[in-house]
């Protein structure tokens, strides 16, 4: 797996202070994207066990919240495969930070269709929180927290796999009014 970028604390792609790790590949292409760079597989670097320490260290300061996994595309069947292994390792060694993923597709493919892979199970069982579907030109709103339209949906994963059925995340709420 190849990775086009990875932020350092990151303020914009999950709650709180994050490091964020934008994979390479995206089939979908969608119109209006914000990161067109990362839709090549190829595009960056080798996601290597060196980069894989330093995404690690990154974590380690208290302030640090958590992890974002972005794109390109990480449901891509070779990013899934890529990212497990990280993500399992995030999880173990950083059990009080958030992983939070996101992804063009719906949550539903994801986990009980076309998207689902042999490491699908394994990867959501590490993922917090789940902001998916694909970015909507016609429903951009720049008021949103946390996505570009208002079509995405921002899920609590482990609510929803212990339920069998989507459960979005609660904000704070101080944010969910759009007033401050």
């Amino acid at each position: 797996m190849n990775y086009a970028e990875i932020k350092y604390c990151d303020i914009a792609n999950g709650e709180g202070v994050r490091t964020s790790l934008f994979v390479s590949g995206c089939r979908k292409r969608c119109p209006f994207c914000f990161n067109e760079e990362a839709w090549s597989f190829s595009a960056g670097r080798l996601f290597d066990d060196e980069a894989a320490r330093a995404v690690l260290a990154s974590l380690e300061p208290s302030y640090v919240d958590g992890l974002s996994i972005l794109g390109g595309e990480p449901m891509e069947p070779e990013n899934q495969r890529g990212l497990v292994a990280l993500l399992e390792t995030v999880k173990r060694r950083y059990p009080a930070k958030t992983i939070w993923c996101y992804t063009g597709d719906l949550y539903e493919d994801i986990a009980w269709g076309a998207k689902k892979t042999e490491v699908t199970e394994r990867l959501l069982a590490c993922i917090d929180v789940l902001v998916d579907g694909p970015f909507v030109q016609e429903q951009k709103d720049i008021t949103l927290r946390f996505r570009g339209s208002a079509n995405q949906r921002i899920i609590d994963v482990p609510s929803t796999r212990r339920e069998g059925r989507v459960v979005l995340w609660s904000d704070d709420p101080l944010f969910t009014s759009h007033a401050m």
